[in-house]
């Protein structure tokens, strides 16, 4: 059974805030979250597909990726990461790219924080994403931010199942 996501946009803030718990263990969720391989396999709602072009988990390191789509269509994006607390929460800014990893100017970047926290349950996950402006959150969301995002972090909970 999936666990509920909870998904709050908060226009007053120009920030969206989610919540998820997962029935495994914070060292496999933040695996999960920092390597490669493993977030290629769940990041990108179905049926697109994430690809990591580089990634330097670490304070000011880059992950580039791109999703590509049924008909073999890409979408660029990247994040470069900021503080970082082992096993416990990392934060970055996200921003749209072209092909060779260059920010692209026509859409605002975001800011990210994600948490993860052992409960009873497990480990509850929290990402709080802040924008400069409501109108930026309104874009991200229009492009099907809300239901890509719960579809990566439902094909996240599945893999997690199968592997415990």
């Amino acid at each position: 059974m999936k666990t509920k996501i909870i998904f709050n946009k908060d226009d007053n803030s120009a920030s969206i805030y989610i919540m998820k718990i997962f029935h495994t263990s914070v060292d496999k969720v933040w695996n999960h979250f920092t390597q490669a391989e493993l977030l290629d396999q769940w990041w990108a709602p179905k049926p697109w597909k994430c690809k990591t072009l580089k990634m330097n988990f670490q304070p000011e390191g880059i992950w580039n990726y791109t999703m590509i789509g049924p008909e073999n269509e890409k979408s660029f994006s990247g994040v470069q990461f900021h503080e970082i607390n082992f096993h416990r929460c990392f934060d970055y800014s996200a921003f749209f790219t072209d092909e060779n990893g260059s920010v692209d100017s026509k859409f605002a970047p975001s800011n990210w924080l994600i948490g993860f926290t052992g409960v009873e349950e497990g480990t509850k996950l929290t990402v709080n994403i802040h924008f400069k402006t409501t109108e930026d959150m309104a874009t991200l969301l229009e492009m099907g931010f809300e239901d890509g995002f719960k579809m990566g972090l439902h094909q996240l909970e599945d893999l997690l199942n199968k592997k415990d």
